[in-house]
């Protein structure tokens, strides 16, 4: 198959207006991510020159997009179990445990939840990511817990994509910090973005960080920890552990963001569970709520710390 060849014409209402941002309203279909990757990959550009991201547009432009044409799969689908919490024409949530990654990556090409999913849907997963991330909205860590959904087709995906763009998911986690509170809600609010020496860490970044807004309230003050709800506003890389860590409150058992070593040595990275997600179904038009039980690991440390 060849590439899908679209062709723009730009009009004096949409002058001075970001290519990504033009070409993202003009083409409902294909998010802004997707758009942004198809312009670093040059494949926009105007009078056959390359444009940039960051291109404003004069009037009387015409814009060419070359949208690739689907290529087959080479991530193996694999026979590896799932903890399916619904699942339907359009979605499936999923509870995932803890050392298992979402989408294959240097490093990890077996294993990951797109390689269950491939297996487990067949060809019913939607594109919009490319062939590493089939079906893949958001993720969360290799080491964090919880509830995640995936999509079955495009449309559903645009309009997952949409929720979260503009902030309407309810995502709440459960997370065990070190230290007590005295006030018992808080929000955290500090733009998020790479770490200006560590490149592998996420840091509250005034420069180049992406606004990031993390409400918490105190479920329960432990000996020396306590037990946090964590609701995103944001969705950012690390944003809990990030936030926390801010106000002196890090994750127990990150030893990125937190103490290096802790006395739970059977702990395997941060305690943090993704325990609740709700959206707006994409075909039934209605609210929907899921919700995963904290895993065993999290209710025996509970107890120990109690």
């Amino acid at each position: 198959m060849e590439n899908q060849l679209l062709t723009f014409l730009v009009t004096d209402e949409d002058k001075n207006k970001r290519i990504d941002k033009y070409l993202t309203e003009k083409n409902q279909e294909l998010s802004r991510s997707y758009i942004q990757k198809l312009i670093q990959d040059g494949l926009v550009t105007k009078n056959n020159k390359i444009l940039k991201a960051n291109y404003k547009l004069s009037v009387g432009d015409t814009i060419s997009v070359a949208i690739p044409a689907p290529v087959d799969l080479d991530i193996e689908p694999e026979p590896i179990p799932l903890d399916i919490i619904y699942e339907d024409d359009d979605v499936i949530l999923i509870n995932k445990p803890k050392n298992m990654v979402v989408h294959p990556a240097p490093g990890h090409y077996s294993g990951t939840i797109v390689n269950a999913l491939l297996y487990h849907c067949k060809n019913n997963l939607s594109g919009i990511n490319g062939v590493m991330r089939p079906g893949i909205v958001h993720r969360i860590d290799m080491n964090t817990t919880g509830v995640i959904v995936a999509c079955k087709n495009d449309k559903a995906h645009n309009c997952l994509a949409k929720q979260l763009k503009e902030h309407s998911i309810t995502r709440k986690y459960d997370a065990i910090v070190y230290g007590n509170f005295a006030d018992l809600t808080g929000t955290i609010e500090g733009p998020i973005g790479r770490h200006p020496i560590d490149r592998k860490k996420m840091a509250i970044n005034q420069k180049n960080g992406k606004s990031a807004v993390t409400h918490y309230t105190v479920l329960e003050n432990l000996q020396q920890f306590s037990h946090i709800e964590c609701m995103l506003e944001t969705g950012r890389t690390h944003q809990i552990r990030v936030h926390m860590a801010s106000i002196n409150h890090p994750l127990l058992g990150d030893d990125v963001y937190g103490p290096k070593k802790t006395k739970f040595s059977y702990l395997e990275g941060q305690t943090l569970h993704a325990r609740v997600l709700g959206f707006i179904h994409p075909t039934r038009n209605q609210y929907m709520e899921f919700e995963a039980p904290l895993p065993e690991y999290f209710n025996h440390l509970l107890q120990q710390l109690r």
